[in-house]
């Protein structure tokens, strides 16, 4: 992977004012953002999404422009071919497993039959192992279970990058574990660039190659992911 981030945005909440200055570079295929909660995290990843717009700056991954205020150039999110995993997974609780893997897929406002299960999909149906759960809901389903689901709609899409956003921070420390060693045995078998944003040290040396410090809305370091 390649990726070039370089970002402005200034929010205001009342009073209180918030200055995202964010830039960095990195060849690694397995990229983390690490920092408190506040520090500009969440912000810097939906902007790479296409979920929000700086009001300057420009994000270029592998040679494809998904930004450029100068330019004039905004990609939308669908355009941008970059899969976004949120951190509750963002799982449809009225849609069964197999419809929630299978929506990103669909066009129009439709709602994916129940049973049909697109070929783009499939793959990775079988390769988490969920054949036993299509038809279930996501709350009649574990925690690990759902990872995978979100894991596997968001692949489905065949996107350039994956961006990871506290995938782990809502799970109990025995899941956490499991869940980090699954997640790092994933990307070794995954030909896809991942982009994590973690407060735990943990996450970013068990899934990350590259490690870029945060706060306060900038980027302040860049560390081996073996050093935290």
């Amino acid at each position: 992977m390649n990726m070039q981030v370089q970002i402005r945005r200034r929010l205001m909440a009342g009073e209180r004012e918030f200055v995202l200055d964010v830039e960095f570079e990195s060849a690694q295929s397995r990229v983390a953002l690490f920092g408190p909660s506040g520090s500009g995290k969440t912000l810097t990843v939906q902007a790479i999404a296409g979920l929000m717009r700086p009001d300057g700056g420009r994000i270029v991954l592998n040679g494809r422009t998904l930004f450029d205020s100068e330019a004039g150039i905004c990609l939308a999110p669908q355009e941008r071919r970059v899969a976004y995993l949120f951190q509750d997974y963002g799982l449809f609780p009225h849609l069964t497993v197999a419809q929630n893997i299978s929506f990103g897929l669909k066009h129009g406002w439709r709602n994916p039959r129940r049973r049909d299960v697109p070929d783009a999909a499939r793959r990775w149906v079988e390769a988490f192992e969920l054949d036993s759960v299509m038809q279930n809901y996501p709350f009649e389903i574990s925690g690990g279970q759902k990872q995978r689901v979100a894991l596997a709609r968001a692949l489905a899409i065949e996107p350039d990058a994956l961006l990871l956003d506290e995938p782990l921070a809502a799970l109990d420390v025995a899941l956490r574990k499991k869940l980090r060693a699954e997640l790092a045995a994933l990307q070794q078998r995954l030909d896809i660039p991942m982009i994590l944003i973690t407060h735990d040290p943990e996450d970013a040396r068990e899934l990350a190659e590259q490690v870029y410090l945060i706060r306060d809305g900038s980027i302040t370091g860049t560390v081996p992911a073996h050093s935290l």
